[in-house]
């Protein structure tokens, strides 16, 4: 159990939190949320003691144990990686430190053998002997090989490392977990093997996490920040999504009543309050009238762009045909006699881990590459357009977001061209920042704006979904789901996967694979 007690954090004029109130109880698991700046991971901090709030207090009883996801991927560069897991219970870790270092003392003194009986009696009661197997287990079941367990953490790769730092994090059962996006840079097992891990934990979980997908396999409640409150909700991420909608709805409806039955009053009050037979009636309706209250609605933070593509015209019946495409990159052969034909109808999800190859092929169909041999040919109805994973390469030059913007649209106009910004959530102000300074996700919003703009009725998304957040990610996916064209794409979001694909196509090498179904139902034929 953890809790906060009015808790307020202040950065100079700016109030990120003010007098927030709330308790995490064992047993369950909290999705904090919130839009970019609310302060989600500034909170975690908090409640791990990393930063002192202006007011407030944290509290956790004395004998709870706190264990926080480590971000810095270069912290144990220099441990062992077994021994780097069990550091995440420091206590118990001191604990073999201190027992070994009085078995390597050359004059063991009576002293030192009451001192080793006391740490022996501790370590058996912290079940120390079990240590270094519990780490391995969590080790292999995020899917880091046992022989790398005593190797150093500078000698993995940098997907091992985040899944050290992650069983660092869920060694030794502690009573409070704080994750900031576990999922970064996990592989899909990895994912999959964590969610139930986090499912089956008995004790408190809050985590900050862009996956939505996750955030509904795993968690109980969701904490949403917002105006420098936070608000708790029973249920997954989708339920608080849809209730809150629904919420806002009532509200706005209910309101719409009040509205009503205040004009009602006004025009009677209007026409009867210089009538002396009907006084009495206009000075009641008065009353009535002072007290009708419109509920406070106040608008979310959250800012949720309008995706929405629009094909300029139909696609006919002959859309693509792929035959024996094949593509080697820095002597790796990435695509190996890739064939396959696209129907008007499909919505294709590339998986597989086969990043480059997926990126290579995108950017063959696209024209921004060549193949080493095969051939491909879209139909003669099909205008394309494409999304590629690396972006900066297009906002390399001096010009304003307007100007950039104007360059991929026919309609050449100012209101036209800021119109789509302000979609995208670049309104005022924002629409003459320079591309040189924009963020990776505004870069990433403005390549989606480009491709509404384009009118293409095939669309091909290499991890469209990266640097954006979760507003963005739900604007997106609405997006792809409602086109009316054909998509390829590649994604790690499941969610989006899950909701907009109707075909999968696996590119990883030596075990090509394409089914007409969901991602669940492919996920759940391969297992």
């Amino acid at each position: 159990m953890i809790m906060a007690n009015g808790v307020t954090l202040r950065f100079g004029k700016r109030v990120l939190f003010e007098d927030v109130n709330i308790k995490f109880v064992a047993g369950n698991c909290y999705g904090l949320i919130g839009a970019n700046g609310a302060g989600k991971s500034t909170f975690l901090k908090i409640l791990s003691g990393e930063i002192e709030p202006t007011n407030g207090e944290v509290v956790m009883p004395n004998q709870e144990r706190l264990s926080v996801l480590k971000q810095d991927h270069t912290l144990y560069d220099n441990e062992q990686v077994l021994q780097t897991v069990i550091m995440g219970n420091q206590v118990l870790f001191k604990l073999m430190k201190d027992r070994e270092a009085i078995y390597m003392k050359e004059d063991f003194t009576d002293e030192d053998g009451i001192l080793a009986g006391k740490l022996e009696a501790k370590f058996a009661e912290m079940d120390g002997w079990n240590a270094e197997t519990d780490a391995a287990i969590l080790l292999n079941g995020l899917g880091v090989a046992t022989e790398l367990h005593d190797k150093l953490v500078k000698d993995l790769k940098e997907e091992d490392k985040v899944k050290v730092l992650l069983a660092q994090a869920l060694f030794g059962n502690p009573d409070v977990l704080l994750l900031d996006e576990p999922t970064n840079g996990l592989d899909l097992p990895a994912v999959e093997w964590l969610e139930e891990f986090l499912i089956n934990f008995e004790n408190t979980v809050i985590v900050v996490s862009h996956d939505r997908y996750f955030l509904n396999k795993v968690c109980t409640h969701i904490a949403d920040i917002d105006f420098g409150k936070i608000q708790l909700f029973v249920g997954n991420y989708d339920f608080w999504y849809e209730s809150s909608r629904l919420i806002q709805r009532q509200m706005k409806e209910a309101n719409k009543k009040k509205e009503d039955r205040i004009k009602e009053l006004q025009d009677f009050i209007a026409r009867f309050s210089a009538n002396a037979s009907k006084s009495k009636q206009a000075t009641s309706r008065k009353k009535m009238l002072e007290k009708i209250v419109l509920d406070d609605i106040k608008p979310s933070s959250r800012r949720y762009p309008f995706i929405d593509f629009k094909p300029d015209r139909d696609i006919g019946n002959d859309v693509l045909v792929v035959k024996n495409l094949s593509k080697t990159i820095d002597g790796v052969k990435v695509l190996d006699n890739v064939s396959f034909t696209m129907t008007k109808e499909d919505k294709i999800a590339f998986v597989g881990e086969n990043s480059n190859g997926i990126s290579a092929l995108f950017a063959i169909l696209s024209g921004e590459m060549e193949a080493d041999s095969g051939e491909f040919k879209w139909g003669q109805t099909v205008t394309s357009s494409y999304f590629p994973r690396e972006n900066i390469e297009f906002f390399q030059g001096d010009l304003d977001l307007t100007d950039w913007l104007r360059q991929y649209s026919r309609e050449k106009e100012d209101a036209f061209v800021r119109g789509y910004l302000g979609r995208m959530l670049f309104s005022g102000e924002e629409s003459l920042k320079k591309t040189k300074v924009i963020s990776g996700g505004e870069r990433v919003r403005c390549m989606l704006t480009k491709m509404m703009l384009s009118g293409a009725n095939a669309l091909l998304l290499d991890e469209p979904t990266n640097h954006l957040d979760m507003e963005s990610i739900t604007a997106l996916n609405e997006g792809m789901q409602n086109f009316k064209g054909v998509l390829l794409f590649r994604s790690y979001d499941h969610q989006l996967v899950q909701t907009v694909a109707n075909r999968i196509i696996d590119l990883t090498p030596g075990a090509y694979k394409d089914r007409k179904c969901t991602y669940d139902e492919y996920l759940e034929e391969n297992k």
